[in-house]
């Protein structure tokens, strides 16, 4: 204990060294940026960390299985802790030049990087105004400096820690997510891309009003996807919504490999397109994208046309080939959400129980460890596929629609389309790209049919309930 606690002091004075190193150099002197505010943040973490490992194992045999259980849950809160450190929200100043006629001073939404404000333009268009809060540019480096300090100072104290994936995914996507102009840019190429969609509404970006700390769009108002008494008051159904989300997605990862990686209820709206009464999902905040490389694609797709049609031959062969090793049933249960039994009997053939529900919770408490494993193994682009998983599943919890046979058929059929684009793609001859597409098109129709039985046998089960009601109710039908 004392070799631990000694290793904590020489690792927090590494901490304070470097942060105050990081400033000078910067000459950038700010009593926020120094001492208790950041700083004192960080080694606060820091010992946060440490005495809750300390004080919640200390009296827990070790290795005993409430050993196990609690060294999990206090994984759990420190991945928390680790991630809470960079999303303190900072103040917000913003100059109002002759631009607008109107600007809002209450914003739409504000996070830890922007905020929006609804404002008018002179020539009467409404806008929406992305601000970047001030300093954030400069501080965020120093963010990033403190949190891999202080993973290292914890994985000296317990080597069993591994988060630092955390902070390698922040070095990358950080930058990116502080350029507005890549937001931009995404949001024009995702909009092309999906463009077949006549249910997605990407809003329209002002280039000329534009910087890399200021993005003007298009304004569009509407309900967060998760506002169940918006949808009802609107009449718009949640069952088509949740389809219009899987679809859109999985065009995205498996077809064109550029997915949007943020999908939470406030970046997700949906609403009555005023023109024509036709229902839409707006995509807003489109800073944080993940592209996928081919070959991580392509085998993420035979992996979950695997998973659909319960190949666990090959559910084994391609989990292995994304990094999961040994750890490939934890690893089809993570992406399903799923337990190990129903992803052996087949993901698309009984709805979630609520039995099934808590034995997934308490996995993922159990075997937290393991997950952090894993986490560290598989490919980085792998770490914002989970991530926007579990945040579409947060939303069809709050939508009461959980993943249903047809989502899995058509998550199917974009992995069918996307593997035989690849194959004709490499094709060395007409005559086998036309055997390619002959063989899509036979398996897309293979989809449609078993969609059409599931359908008929859903009709047919609904008409002996009704004439099991008629024979059962004393009035007639």
């Amino acid at each position: 204990m004392a070799r631990r606690a000694l290793k904590l002091a020489s690792w927090t004075g590494v901490a304070l060294t470097a942060s105050g190193f990081y400033l000078y150099s910067n000459k950038y002197l700010d009593p926020n940026d120094f001492g208790a505010v950041r700083v004192g943040r960080a080694v606060a973490t820091t010992a946060v960390i440490s005495y809750d490992y300390l004080t919640s194992l200390r009296s827990v045999p070790y290795g005993s299985e409430e050993y196990l259980q609690l060294r999990s849950k206090v994984h759990l809160r420190s991945a928390r802790r680790l991630c809470e450190l960079c999303c303190a929200n900072r103040g917000t100043f913003i100059k109002i030049h002759d631009l607008f006629v109107s600007f809002d001073d209450t914003p739409l939404g504000a996070a830890s990087l922007a905020q929006v404000h609804k404002a008018v333009l002179h020539d009467g268009r409404t806008v929406a105004v992305k601000v970047q809060h001030p300093k954030v540019q400069a501080q965020s480096s120093k963010d990033i400096l403190l949190m891999e300090v202080l993973v290292l100072a914890v994985k000296q104290l317990f080597p069993e820690f591994e988060f630092m994936w955390l902070v390698d995914e922040a070095k990358k996507n950080l930058p990116l997510e502080l350029d507005f102009l890549n937001e931009g840019r995404n949001s024009e190429k995702v909009a092309q891309m999906l463009k077949h969609f006549d249910f997605l509404k990407v809003p329209r970006i002002y280039w000329d009003l534009s910087t890399k700390r200021v993005l003007l769009m298009e304004f569009v108002d509407g309900g967060q996807v998760n506002d169940r008494d918006y949808m009802e008051k609107n009449k718009i159904d949640v069952n088509e919504i949740s389809r219009h989300l899987g679809k859109m997605y999985s065009e995205m990862i498996f077809v064109n490999g550029f997915v949007h990686c943020d999908p939470h209820p406030g970046n997700v709206l949906v609403r009555k397109c005023p023109g024509t009464g036709k229902v839409e999902i707006v995509l807003l905040d489109h800073g944080l994208y993940q592209v996928l490389t081919d070959e991580f694609r392509l085998d993420y797709c035979h992996l979950w046309q695997s998973l659909i049609w319960t190949d666990m031959k090959r559910v084994k062969k391609y989990s292995q080939r994304l990094g999961a090793g040994d750890l490939y049933p934890l690893f089809a249960c993570m992406l399903t959400a799923r337990s190990w039994d129903s992803v052996n009997r087949g993901i698309g053939q009984a709805p979630v129980t609520a039995t099934e529900d808590a034995e997934i919770r308490n996995n993922a408490a159990n075997y937290l460890p393991e997950i952090s494993q894993l986490l560290n193994h598989v490919p980085r682009q792998m770490l914002l596929i989970f991530k926007t998983n579990d945040l579409l599943r947060g939303i069809e919890a709050a939508l009461g629609t959980r993943a249903s046979a047809s989502s899995f058929l058509n998550m199917s059929r974009c992995c069918i389309r996307a593997l035989a684009m690849h194959k004709k793609k490499n094709a060395s001859s007409f005559f086998r790209r036309t055997q390619i597409s002959f063989r899509e098109t036979f398996n897309l129709w293979q989809i449609n049919l078993h969609e059409l039985i599931l359908r008929v046998k859903g009709l047919r089960l609904a008409s002996w309930v009704l004439a099991l009601l008629c024979w059962l109710l004393p009035t007639p039908c």
